[in-house]
């Protein structure tokens, strides 16, 4: 019974259900990141609920050490995705109204790519995600710079510049959340 015994141990298998959901909820946030939604908060969210339930112990379990490291990476990605878009886009010279517009056609071209390429599995919504938040910034900053009365040119150079800055910097946020992901999934088993 003592092979049979460790081998039902239902408390090692309840640990590894967790740690693998843990893990399967760190990616899905990480993805949400291509949606232009708060995904590395919600690996620092996930990652502090799996703390709270499974504390750091001598053999596994997430340390509040390791939630506060995912919390300034997590601040970090926002700094890296908003001083990219922000510098592209001022640059060329583009107004609040362009950035504020490139912000908000960002999320609905990010969503509406995402939608439209669900037929492709798998990479289809990813790439349509990014290059729809690209487009939609581009849209956005050039309806702002036209709206507030500059010309289409114009309006088309600071749009090239939210959209180079939006893809720098999603670019950065998602490589920030994929080192969140792995330092969660390691704190977690070590």
């Amino acid at each position: 019974m003592g092979i049979l015994g460790a081998w039902f141990d239902w408390s090692a298998w309840l640990w590894i259900v967790w740690l693998v959901l843990l893990c399967i909820i760190n990616l899905l946030s990480w993805s949400a990141n291509l949606l232009s939604l708060p995904g590395n908060w919600l690996i620092v969210l996930a990652t502090a609920i799996y703390a709270y339930f499974f504390p750091e112990s001598l053999t596994s379990g997430v340390g509040w050490m390791g939630v506060g490291i995912l919390l300034v990476l997590a601040v970090l990605g926002e700094i890296i995705e908003f001083v990219a878009g922000a510098a592209m886009a001022g640059k060329r010279g583009a107004s609040r109204r362009a950035m504020a517009m490139a912000v908000a056609g960002t999320m609905v071209g990010s969503i509406l790519g995402a939608i439209f390429t669900i037929p492709i599995p798998i990479i289809g919504p990813i790439v349509g995600a990014l290059a729809g938040g690209a487009g939609g910034a581009f849209c956005g900053a050039w309806l702002g710079e036209v709206w507030k009365g500059k010309t289409v040119e114009e309006g088309m150079h600071v749009g090239t510049g939210a959209l180079l800055g939006r893809l720098l910097g999603t670019s950065g946020k998602l490589i920030v959340g994929a080192i969140m992901v792995v330092v969660a999934a390691i704190d977690a088993c070590y």
